[in-house]
């Protein structure tokens, strides 16, 4: 029963699997079942993970391209006391994936949003990176032209862990360019694939993670740098 003081939750950011489909949540699957529409960053993609959970509900399409243009329109159902859940393709939406807009824009109308815990890619790749996890940052994708080499070299003096997402096509640039501004020797490791069949994590000094990976014919799968923080 919802407390009679408390408005009923109008969105709910719901994580899915990252990889493997046993990662979804039971809570995570009773919310799915019960809303009147997912928020999709892409419907074919979460139209799969619905058809294996068996739930059938009606999607609309929401992500980096088009949520300035949408996010009215959904609030505007919301506040007509539509519940929908914000998915994305895969892990918590919000966390380099869309969602943050929509959430301001909800509690800013008084709009109840809940966020179920559950998968997320940085998480596994700080642990089973063997560096220190009380202190960590969070940095997600660098940017990819203007501010790249600013924000580099802020980081050359980061004691905290650092944590990156990365594309398979830009992995190795990326490592070669951390090697000259963090130091070649600097510990690191490269977490892709993971949750999945192909699961794989490398721990060494940038320097040799970037000769590791430039020598691969191919590189697939979504990819989690995880770099030691400055040594004192």
């Amino acid at each position: 029963m919802q407390p009679t003081d408390q408005p009923a939750t109008a969105l709910y950011l719901v994580p899915t699997p990252i990889g493997n489909l046993e990662d979804i949540t039971l809570r995570a699957i009773r919310v799915l079942s019960e809303v009147d529409v997912v928020l999709a960053e892409d419907t074919r993609t979460s139209g799969r993970l619905l058809q294996h959970l068996n739930i059938k509900k009606p999607m609309l399409s929401y992500h980096l391209h088009n949520e300035h243009q949408t996010v009215q329109r959904v609030l505007d159902r919301l506040e007509k006391g539509e519940r929908m859940a914000l998915v994305s393709d895969a892990g918590t939406p919000g966390i380099s994936d869309p969602g943050f807009l929509l959430v301001r824009e909800c509690l800013a109308k008084g709009l109840k949003v809940e966020c179920l815990p559950g998968a997320t890619a940085f998480v596994p790749a700080l642990l089973k990176s063997g560096f220190g996890a009380e202190r960590f940052t969070f940095e997600g994708f660098l940017p990819v032209k203007k501010g790249r080499q600013t924000r580099l070299r802020e980081l050359a003096q980061e004691t905290r862990t650092m944590i990156f997402y990365e594309s398979p096509h830009r992995i190795v640039k990326t490592l070669e360019q951390l090697a000259e501004v963090l130091g070649p020797e600097r510990p690191a490791s490269v977490s892709r694939e993971l949750t999945k069949l192909f699961e794989e994590t490398v721990t060494d000094t940038l320097a040799a993670l970037a000769q590791n990976f430039g020598s691969r014919s191919a590189i697939k799968g979504e990819i989690v740098i995880v770099v030691q923080g400055l040594r004192e």
